[in-house]
């Protein structure tokens, strides 16, 4: 392989088409479905997907023999299905999702999330990073392959419009697809993190979650608070007991063994030298108010605690009035929607119902209490990797980074990947992607970083070559 010619090919690509394309798809508001009930009548979604397939389909040509079609179950968000033939019988699935999270407040003055803004390295803007690029990048690599003739398996792309949600559609895509999918021996998802821009990263684990909203009602209207306060139990000072069922409120562990997994020794290990590797950028990636400091100063303590431990989040508050329009007035509910992730091991569903239970299980003073669980799904711990794929991998880190590969989990979850890890238990994963220090995925100011987009490309077409000549070994 040319090495130098795929790096100018995917480079130039990215410059002239896939950056202009992503700065259209920032534009679109196409909130997952989750954030946007009215997704369908608002058309969005529509218009992500026609802007995708209208570019995937004027590159077809290049890949003889390459089809894509928009497939579209009754009642679910649409995927975008494209195979490109190969040169043997293998089959490489990658993977992406063109959903996005909601706008989110705090924006920088000139930045907001559905205004594409270049800066330097940096494309600000909802979705670019997670996960728009994933369909460019895929195809970036394929067309720089088969520009200098290099053969490859056959490859099949699938971008999801519910990832956000918790790909709750995707079953029903995967198995209604099942037989022109096939039996993928290598999977690639470019929807993952980077621990710095310097190097590959390969994720090798994610967490799981569930969650949902626990509301807390103690009346039937608002009353004065003068009158009621000593009498009427406030639903906060109950919503907050329950939550100490869950989480201790002065460390933040979570409390139930129930929602714990035992770490293997060479995640561990892996966590270990990854602290080595980014030291204080482990948290110092995170925009701190003066002052403030993280859960503990052990690096690899902390890098277990986002990959391995569950932890809770309270991501949004209902039955509260601004602060400027709070009366004296002792209120009826509150509610809170959590968010808790969970082990790569845990069973999610498992898990949601377990919290459901803690929750609701013998209320204070008799109150109304309700967890409705919206959302579950179990984290994946990723295979060993193949003696090919992790010189496969080292050698592309090296080439295209100019430093070693790293491995570490992430506390995210792409519930793509555990449904691909039972269904494909032979199968190997390549699972990476661009979201590093300060690209802040799902909150304001997000960005992708150009130039790891691009040698992430470059990466994904070295392995894919890679795959296919282990494979012609093998046979041989």
């Amino acid at each position: 392989m040319d090495t130098t010619r795929i790096t100018r090919y995917i480079s130039d690509l990215w410059d002239t088409e896939i950056v202009p394309q992503l700065m259209d798809y920032i534009r679109i508001p196409n909130k997952s479905p989750m954030f946007d009930k009215d997704w369908v009548a608002h058309g969005h979604m529509d218009a992500a997907v026609k802007l995708m397939e209208t570019w995937a389909r004027t590159k077809l040509p290049l890949l003889p023999g390459a089809t894509l079609e928009v497939v579209r179950l009754e009642g679910r968000t649409p995927l975008i299905y494209i195979e490109v033939p190969g040169q043997n019988d293998d089959t490489v699935v990658l993977y992406g999702h063109l959903d996005k999270q909601p706008e989110m407040t705090g924006w920088s003055e000139g930045l907001g999330p559905w205004t594409p803004v270049l800066k330097g390295d940096k494309l600000y803007g909802r979705g670019g990073a997670d996960d728009g690029y994933a369909i460019f990048g895929s195809l970036a690599a394929l067309l720089a392959l088969r520009e200098q003739g290099m053969a490859h398996a056959r490859c099949v792309i699938m971008i999801e419009a519910c990832e956000e949600s918790g790909s709750y559609d995707l079953p029903y895509y995967v198995d209604h697809l099942a037989a022109r999918i096939g039996n993928p021996s290598l999977v690639v998802c470019l929807d993952s993190g980077c621990g710095n821009y310097d190097q590959l990263w390969l994720t090798t684990s994610l967490r799981g979650m569930t969650g949902g909203e626990l509301t807390v009602q103690v009346l039937e209207e608002g009353v004065h608070s003068g009158d009621a306060s000593g009498v009427v139990p406030s639903s906060f000072r109950i919503l907050r007991e329950l939550l100490s069922r869950l989480e201790d409120p002065e460390t933040g562990r979570i409390k139930p063994k129930e929602l714990y997994a035992d770490i293997p020794q060479q995640r561990i290990d892996q966590a270990r030298i990854s602290a080595d590797v980014l030291g204080q950028a482990v948290y110092t990636k995170f925009p701190f108010v003066d002052g403030m400091r993280p859960v503990t100063e052990d690096l690899c303590e902390l890098i277990l605690n986002r990959t391995w431990r569950p932890q809770l989040a309270v991501t949004g508050v209902d039955g509260m009035p601004p602060l400027d329009s709070a009366g004296n007035v002792l209120r009826p509910k509150t509610s809170v929607k959590l968010s808790l992730r969970v082990p790569p091991t845990l069973d999610g569903a498992k898990a949601g119902e377990f919290v459901k239970q803690l929750l609701e299980k013998d209320p204070p003073y008799g109150a109304k209490v309700n967890f409705k669980l919206e959302k579950d799904g179990s984290g994946w711990n990723a295979p060993q990797l193949s003696p090919w794929l992790e010189e496969a991998v080292a050698e592309a880190s090296r080439q295209y980074f100019g430093a070693p590969a790293a491995y570490m989990g992430e506390g995210g979850s792409i519930p793509f990947m555990g449904m691909l890890g039972s269904k494909f238990p032979q199968a190997q994963f390549l699972i990476t992607g661009v979201l590093g220090p300060h690209s802040n995925a799902h909150g304001p100011n997000e960005f992708i970083h150009i130039p790891t987009g691009k040698k992430v490309s470059m990466v994904v077409a070295e392995v894919i070559a890679r795959h296919f000549q282990q494979a012609a070994t093998r046979s041989a």
